[in-house]
């Protein structure tokens, strides 16, 4: 393998499309305060034009081990592969209207500062720790270790409503372009 974060996507089982995003295309993003790794604090509904939001279940760190099974839990694993092509394109989805990019998951703000800075991530990953953003939307999870961790979704919003989705999201590292490609064909 040519880079640390290379991933054989054959030897992980892929997520299946369980239709539990289904709903979400249509609505309105609400009022939700979250804290990101900038140190700031964003309510996604009042921001306007496109926001592209990435939903993942965890980062790892190399100083912890990662949850028993974690590759072999369908769309765990590749949440660094994901974030990374997420910094590689950013100037890409910026130039196609992409006003707001952040990743989203229900680890606290301090766990994910550590990968923003060790990834080198140009935005901010929001912690939604609280699951107020995840109720509310009905957002897909899934439990690891009692832990309730987001499922892998991308939304793409536009002015607060959410106007397409990508889920189950597979290969992660190929999540990026397809927001690329999907912008390509739907916006101006």
């Amino acid at each position: 393998m040519s880079n640390l974060h290379d991933v054989d996507w054959n030897d992980i089982p892929a997520p299946t499309d369980d239709g539990a995003a289904n709903h979400l295309v249509g609505m309105s993003i609400p009022a939700s305060t979250l804290p990101d790794t900038k140190g700031n604090t964003v309510d996604l509904s009042t921001l306007a034009g496109i926001t592209v939001i990435y939903a993942y279940p965890m980062t790892g760190r190399p100083d912890r081990p990662l949850p028993d099974g974690w590759n072999m839990l369908p769309g765990a694993r590749g949440c660094t592969p994901q974030s990374c092509a997420f910094r590689d394109h950013a100037e890409e989805l910026a130039q196609l209207g992409v006003a707001q990019l952040f990743g989203l998951s229900t680890q606290d703000t301090d766990y994910q500062r550590e990968a923003a800075e060790r990834l080198h991530l140009p935005f901010a990953l929001l912690s939604d720790q609280q699951l107020q953003l995840c109720e509310a939307l009905r957002l897909p999870t899934m439990q690891v270790d009692g832990d309730r961790l987001l499922k892998r979704l991308t939304m793409i919003i536009g002015d607060g409503v959410i106007i397409h989705t990508i889920y189950p999201v597979f290969p992660p590292d190929e999540n990026a372009a397809a927001v690329i490609s999907w912008l390509q064909n739907h916006t101006n």
